[in-house]
């Protein structure tokens, strides 16, 4: 099978002498094969070990200098899968490395709302971030053409790119794969970890969800839908975001009081886990929500994109919407400078939006994302 192009294949570039690098992402995205291909061909010494493991829990837990240097003892390279199911995993790893020089540390984890509790804190200063998406445009262009891109953009849209969907050979696998990353894996670390026992509300709130991409979401109307108060609605939503499911767009403003601030919209970190959550994986020509499946597609690519250019963290991303309906789906600030985009499937909408923004904001730009050039936004 031919191996799909990853943005991190050269793990040997991010690795750093006394610094843990950290690997996150959802679960199914790829974070052990990517860790296996690179081992084959370091010429590192290293050591591979997972969060399952026993005897590594009880070392990196030991908070003993001899065991954790008995436990590292010949090797270079310190890999650990799952690391998110060690306990207090960050103190074991600030021994290693401020108390072994030249040491190399490389972890993973499937849910930052674990790990990164666990790692933060104790590893301040001592660790580099990264994240593992579904695979992204901007991945698949380094091997396919624009063109051969744009004629599969359908599949991207029904079927999301989780790197087991890409390479499985008919759609019929492809509505297996995303059911059983539904039922078996989505709410796992949340259930797991953060007790929550609900998992059918969990599944419901995402429905709703699902059936508002491009819209603001009202915590008080989520609520009310599924019998919880505003404050374990807004606690789900915050739970999803950890672990890969949504991303969370807020409102832009500058305090004008026409503008919509106060509520969020939200995205899926991938189309097919939207589709599979609505049972729905018609062709577009069957379905209405191809505007929708287009606009999360798009915010999401350009968040990868983003992240993937090392510019995530530089950028600031929101929607602008006002009271009297205009709207602009993706806005950009990044060192004061501010982007305004549109996001278009059909046909165009009105001019209104556009000049009411640029006459709000007399320094921003604008710019309409449609199928013609949407790679060049997203890869």
């Amino acid at each position: 099978m031919k191996l799909i192009p990853r943005i991190y294949d050269n793990l040997g570039k991010l690795l750093r002498e006394n610094k843990v690098i950290v690997i996150y992402g959802p679960r199914r995205v790829g974070k052990t094969t990517l860790l296996n291909n690179f081992l084959k061909k370091t010429l590192l010494k290293y050591a591979f070990h997972t969060g399952d493991e026993i005897s590594v829990r009880e070392a990196l837990t030991s908070e003993s200098i001899d065991t954790i240097k008995n436990f590292i003892s010949g090797s270079e390279l310190i890999v650990i899968d799952e690391a998110q199911r060690i306990p207090d995993i960050g103190l074991g790893l600030k021994l290693i490395v401020d108390h072994f020089p030249g040491i190399k540390v490389l972890i993973s984890g499937s849910a930052s709302l674990s790990l990164s509790y666990k790692i933060g804190e104790p590893l301040a200063g001592r660790k580099f971030d990264y994240t593992l998406y579904p695979v992204s445009q901007l991945e698949l262009a380094t091997e396919e053409s624009k063109f051969n891109l744009a004629r599969s953009k359908e599949k991207f849209l029904i079927f999301g790119s989780y790197p087991e969907i890409i390479t499985a050979s008919s759609d019929t696998e492809k509505e297996k794969i995303l059911r059983e990353i539904i039922n078996s894996f989505l709410f796992k670390d949340i259930l797991e970890l953060e007790k929550v026992k609900a998992s059918n509300l969990l599944i419901n709130l995402l429905r709703l969800i699902a059936f508002q991409i491009g819209s603001e979401v009202s915590l008080t109307e989520l609520g009310n839908n599924l019998g919880l108060n505003n404050r374990t609605v807004a606690r789900y939503l915050n739970l999803f975001e950890q672990a890969f499911i949504l991303y969370n767009l807020r409102g832009f403003s500058r305090n004008l009081r026409s503008e919509i601030t106060k509520k969020s919209k939200y995205y899926f970190l991938d189309n097919g886990i939207r589709n599979a959550v609505i049972e729905n994986f018609n062709s577009l020509e069957k379905r209405n929500d191809a505007g929708q499946l287009w606009e999360n597609f798009l915010a999401v690519e350009r968040l990868k994109k983003q992240e993937y250019a090392g510019i995530g963290s530089k950028y600031n991303n929101y929607f602008w919407r006002t009271w009297d309906g205009k709207e602009i789906d993706w806005v950009e600030m990044r060192q004061g400078k501010l982007l305004g985009y549109e996001f278009k499937w059909g046909k165009e909408r009105s001019i209104k939006s556009k000049i009411t923004w640029l006459e709000t904001y007399s320094e921003a730009e604008f710019k309409t994302v449609n199928q013609e050039n949407y790679l060049d936004f997203i890869s």
